[in-house]
C-alpha cells in the first residue's frame, strides 16, 4: 500500500536547505525524492552531502543508460559505426542528440555551470559509499520519438529547425531561461525552447517520464539484492518532483506502465504513403509526357533531374562537401526521391565518409566541436551529418519544386 507524501526527517532537512524534497513510502521502502536544478552547483553539493550521511541504501538518478554513459564518459562516440548510423536511418536522431549536447555546452561556457553536475555528483558519491545506482529515466531515443509523434508535421519541422539553428546561434542564453532550467527539466526545457514552447511536447517530455520514473523505482525495488533496501534517495529535476511524487502514490501496474511508455508509436500511414504516391505521380507524369510527344517526355525528365539533383547538390556545396560528393548528390537525388527506402543524404553522407574517413581525433573531439559552426565543418563526423541534412533538405525541396514544374509543363502541353 502506498502512503501519502511524508515530511523529510529533521536530520536531513538541515542538509537539504531550500531544495525541494518529498518523502513517499511504498511497500516498506522510503523514497526521498529530491528536486534538483540541473544547472546548479548547490544542488550537486546537497546531493553529495545527503549520500555521504549513509542514510540511503540506494541512489536513483534521472538518467537513462545512454545519458549515463555520456555523462560519465565511460563510452564515447568512438564506438559509433558511422555507416551503420546512415544506413539504419539514425543520422537525424544523432544530429538531434549532438544539437542538445551543443546547447547544454553553451550553458556551461556562458555561466560556468556543468549541466547535470548533481547527477554526476550523485553517481560518484554513491560509488564512494558503495551504494547501488538506479538509472530510472526512459531512454532518450524513445522519448524523442514519442515527442515527435505528438507533433504534427509543422511541429516536427519547427523542432528540427530549432535544434539545427540552435547549434550555430551566438545569442546568449538569458538569465530568465537559466532560471526556468533551474526550476524545470533540462531535456524538456531545451526541446520546449527550440520548439517554440509547443504545449504538445509536455505530455511526452514531462508527464510520461514522471509516470515512467515512478514505475521504474518500484520495479528496481522489487528486484532481489544482496542488501535489503529500506531507504532510497531519488535525484530528479525539480520539474519532475510533483508528477513523480503523485505517480508514486498511485497503484498502477508497474510492468504494464513501463511497457506502454516504452512503446514507440508506429509511423503515420499517411507519411509512409507519401513517398510511394510521389513515385507513382512522377512516373505517371513521365508516361503521360511521352504519350504526347518524346520531346515533352524528355523535357519532364530533364526538369526532374536538374531541379531535384541540382538543389541537393547545392545543399552539399553549402555543407562544403567533397566535389565527388556534390556530383553524387546531383546524380543520386533524382533517383533516391523515387525510392521510398533510401534518401539522398544517406548516399551523400556515405560517400563523404568514404572519401574523408574520420580519425580517432574526430571521435574524441566530437562533443566539443559541435558547439560551434566551424566545429561542425571541421570535424569529419559532424561534417558528414551536415552534408546528410543539407543534401536531404535540397532533395526534398527539389521534389516539390520539380513536381509543380512538371505539372505546369503537362498543363501547357495539353
Amino acid at each position: 500500500m502506498t502512503e501519502a507524501p511524508l515530511t523529510p526527517p529533521a536530520d536531513l532537512a538541515t542538509l537539504i536547505g531550500d531544495e525541494p524534497m518529498q518523502v513517499v513510502e511504498h511497500e516498506g521502502i522510503r523514497y526521498h525524492i529530491l528536486g534538483t536544478a540541473h544547472v546548479s552547483q548547490k544542488s550537486a553539493e546537497v546531493v553529495t552531502s545527503l549520500i555521504e550521511t549513509g542514510a540511503f541504501d540506494a541512489v536513483a538518478i534521472e538518467l537513462c543508460e545512454p545519458r549515463f554513459q555520456a555523462l560519465t564518459k565511460q563510452q564515447g562516440y568512438e564506438d559509433m559505426d558511422l555507416f551503420a548510423v546512415l544506413r539504419q536511418g539514425r543520422a537525424g536522431m544523432m544530429m538531434a542528440s549532438l544539437a542538445l549536447s551543443a546547447y547544454q555546452r553553451r550553458i556551461a561556457e556562458q555561466f560556468g555551470i556543468e549541466p547535470g553536475a548533481e547527477m554526476k555528483a550523485g553517481i560518484e558519491a554513491a560509488e564512494k559509499m558503495d551504494r547501488p545506482v538506479w538509472l530510472v529515466d526512459r531512454d532518450i531515443g524513445i522519448t524523442l520519438k514519442r515527442a515527435s509523434a505528438h507533433l504534427g508535421w509543422w511541429g516536427r519541422w519547427v523542432m528540427l529547425n530549432g535544434l539545427f539553428f540552435s547549434m550555430f546561434s551566438k545569442e546568449e542564453i538569458s538569465e530568465q531561461e537559466i532560471e526556468e532550467l533551474k526550476q524545470g527539466d533540462l531535456l524538456g526545457q531545451t526541446l520546449q525552447q527550440v520548439s517554440a514552447d509547443s504545449p504538445e511536447l509536455y505530455e511526452s517530455l514531462i508527464a510520461e517520464r514522471d509516470r515512467y520514473m515512478a514505475a521504474k523505482l518500484k520495479q528496481q525495488a522489487a528486484k532481489k539484492s544482496d542488501a535489503p533496501i529500506r531507504s532510497v534517495l531519488v535525484v530528479l529535476g525539480a520539474g519532475h518532483l510533483p508528477g513523480t511524487t503523485k505517480a508514486m502514490t498511485d497503484d498502477a501496474p508497474v510492468n504494464e506502465t513501463l511497457e506502454n511508455l516504452e512503446r514507440t508509436p508506429p509511423p503515420n500511414p499517411i507519411w509512409k504513403a507519401i513517398p510511394w504516391a510521389i513515385l507513382i505521380l512522377v512516373l505517371s507524369g513521365f508516361a503521360i509526357g511521352f504519350s504526347r510527344s518524346p520531346e515533352l517526355g524528355w523535357a519532364l525528365i530533364s526538369t526532374w533531374v536538374l531541379i531535384n539533383g541540382g538543389l541537393s547538390a547545392i545543399g552539399a556545396v553549402i555543407a562544403r562537401a567533397h566535389p565527388l560528393t556534390v556530383l553524387t548528390a546531383l546524380i543520386a537525388a533524382p533517383l533516391t526521391s523515387l525510392n521510398p527506402t533510401v534518401g539522398a543524404g544517406m548516399v551523400t553522407g556515405a560517400v563523404e565518409a568514404w572519401i574523408r574517413k574520420p580519425t580517432i581525433g574526430d571521435f574524441d573531439s566530437l562533443r566539443e566541436d559541435v558547439s560551434t559552426l566551424k566545429g561542425w565543418y571541421r570535424n569529419k563526423i559532424s561534417h558528414v551529418f551536415l552534408i546528410f541534412f543539407l543534401s536531404n533538405l535540397g532533395s526534398a525541396a527539389g521534389t516539390w519544386i520539380a513536381g509543380f514544374s512538371m505539372v505546369r509543363q503537362l498543363s501547357g502541353g495539353s
